[in-house]
């Protein structure tokens, strides 16, 4: 008799997957005065009330001649943080105000001559939302969980955030389907009107050629 196999591989393989993530790296250039033009932005999607944590890893020191600014917001006018000259490893927790893209922005200001040519900044940029935003291991030490307990944990945490997001694009695509559905019967009928005008003009048109003929005794 052959046992079944446990699904734990199985689900721990998937949060494997699922934290598998790369950090975005760039480097950001020093610019005198201030511009929209020279900031770097990098967008993401989150869901109201979701939970984000933003890592930023900025090379460089304070003083050294640049001066880096990070700023948090989103696409319906919401701010999040606008921290200044940022260096090293710095973190920004935010639970989010709406169903909206977000923005995180740096700038790189030159603040001082005299250095060296093309100054830059490395920066490395982390985003963690939803359940991997959450401190796992502060979890399990209160309330004293063993590491498998916690992996499971985060796991259906993440189905459940899976499956929410699975929710949100069927009543979404519900909506632009109900749209979509109601301007094709506008078009519908404002096509029946026009038609309906059109031969209504005709009519008329005939009605009248025949009478000014009749009144000019052509036919």
């Amino acid at each position: 008799m052959i046992l079944p196999r446990s699904p734990l591989p199985f689900f721990l393989s998937i949060a494997a997957l699922l934290a598998l993530s790369t950090s975005l790296k760039f480097d950001l250039q020093a610019q005198t005065g201030y511009s929209n033009k020279y900031e770097r932005c990098i967008r993401n999607f989150v869901a109201k009330d979701t939970l984000v944590l933003v890592t930023a890893i900025v090379s460089g020191q304070k003083g050294d001649g640049q001066m880096v600014n990070m700023h948090i917001k989103d696409a319906v006018g919401n701010e999040y943080g606008r921290p200044k000259d940022i260096a090293g490893e710095t973190r920004m927790a935010f639970t989010s105000h709406a169903d909206a893209a977000f923005d995180v922005c740096f700038e790189n200001q030159l603040t001082s001559t005299g250095i060296t040519m093309n100054p830059t900044r490395h920066i490395e940029l982390d985003i963690d939302i939803g359940a991997d935003a959450r401190d796992w291991s502060a979890i399990q030490a209160q309330e004293k969980l063993k590491p498998v307990e916690t992996e499971l944990r985060r796991v259906e945490e993440l189905v459940q955030e899976i499956v929410a997001e699975m929710e949100y694009l069927r009543t979404r695509e519900q909506k632009l389907r109900d749209t979509n559905e109601s301007t094709n019967e506008r078009v519908k009928w404002f096509a029946y009107g026009t038609m309906g005008m059109l031969v209504g003009l005709g009519a008329w048109q005939v009605v009248y050629l025949r009478a000014y003929f009749r009144s000019k005794h052509l036919i």
